[in-house]
């Protein structure tokens, strides 16, 4: 493949953002002020921290089809823990990333020791995450906790009249820490190494089993922290939380330029690809003469065509 080859996909997502966001300051007044562009990292900070753990799977050549109902269990146990429990903030915070994380060792270890398929091993943890769920309560578990309150309300001022959700700020915390693990150490190289070519990558000495895990584990760890960040929107915990959010995170990582054969894309993609899909319900909303259901088909739409982009490609590294 051309050096510059690499690079289509996440251009192409770049220059969409930017066409979107111009047409949308055009057309709309008041679309892309500076609390306007805040607010889509606020109302997508949940998904960029789910779609940052799928992305590493992803360049694995793998998929993780649990996520949203991971983020469905841990509001679920988060609730549980601080409303019925009384449970400090911070131990139960802890305990919640504790269990995303050692869910997404395990379906990790069962994929890597049994050589079973990531789809079927994470559908497996999905039906298991969101059934779990419904063991704790049928219902939902309202978090009314003044300091867990105070906590999802709490602003950082950016200049004199914006602001960032300690949400949206966990969501860029966790995106330029991916950053560096991904392109600046040699778990990241192995990450990239195994989504190219797995036999090579054992040939090479490199730990494939171990860094397996620790992709999965990290999926795992951020869906529960993006549960967490959940909470702070719903101050809930409810089994039907965050259905179907398993798609959203993948359409993010696809449209953010990377490869679903693994080996190819950059993380900096994944927050473009949360952008491109904030972008498409704020011009629909702005607009507000077209149905909420016009979004999904624009994202499907935009899947088609850069599936269609990845495909090229992947002809040209032929």
């Amino acid at each position: 493949m051309k050096a510059y080859a690499r690079f289509v996909p996440l251009l192409v997502t770049m220059l969409l953002c930017l066409g979107m966001a111009g047409y949308g300051s055009v057309a709309y007044n008041g679309f892309f002020t500076v609390q306007a562009f805040l607010n889509l990292l606020i109302d997508n900070a949940f998904l960029l921290i789910v779609a940052v753990g799928m992305g590493f799977v992803i360049l694995t050549g793998g998929i993780d089809l649990s996520v949203g109902a991971v983020v469905a269990l841990s509001t679920m146990v988060l609730a549980q823990l601080v409303e019925k429990l009384h449970w400090p903030i911070v131990p139960a915070i802890a305990v919640v990333l504790l269990m995303g994380a050692s869910l997404g060792a395990l379906m990790g270890w069962l994929i890597q020791r049994f050589r079973l398929q990531p789809f079927i091993v994470t559908l497996a943890g999905m039906f298991l995450a969101r059934g779990l769920c419904y063991l704790i309560s049928i219902d939902s578990i309202s978090i009314t906790d003044e300091a867990y309150t105070a906590l999802a309300q709490w602003r950082l001022p950016i200049g004199s009249e914006a602001s960032l959700s300690l949400g949206a700020v966990l969501g860029l915390l966790v995106w330029l820490l991916a950053m560096v693990l991904a392109h600046g150490t040699e778990f990241g190289r192995t990450v990239y190494a195994i989504g190219g070519n797995e036999q090579s990558a054992l040939l090479m000495g490199l730990p494939v089993a171990r860094t397996t895990m620790l992709v999965y584990a990290i999926s795992g760890m951020c869906s529960a922290l993006g549960g967490v960040v959940f909470t702070f929107y719903m101050l809930s915990g409810y089994g039907l939380h965050a259905v179907g959010m398993e798609l959203d995170a993948i359409a993010a990582v696809v449209i953010g330029g990377t490869l679903l054969s693994g080996g190819v894309g950059y993380m900096a993609g994944t927050l473009f690809g949360v952008l491109t899909l904030g972008l498409i319900q704020a011009l629909i909303m702005f607009d507000g003469t077209l149905s909420s259901w016009w979004t999904r088909i624009m994202i499907g739409g935009l899947l088609f065509a850069f599936c269609v982009l990845q495909r090229l490609v992947q002809a040209k590294k032929r």
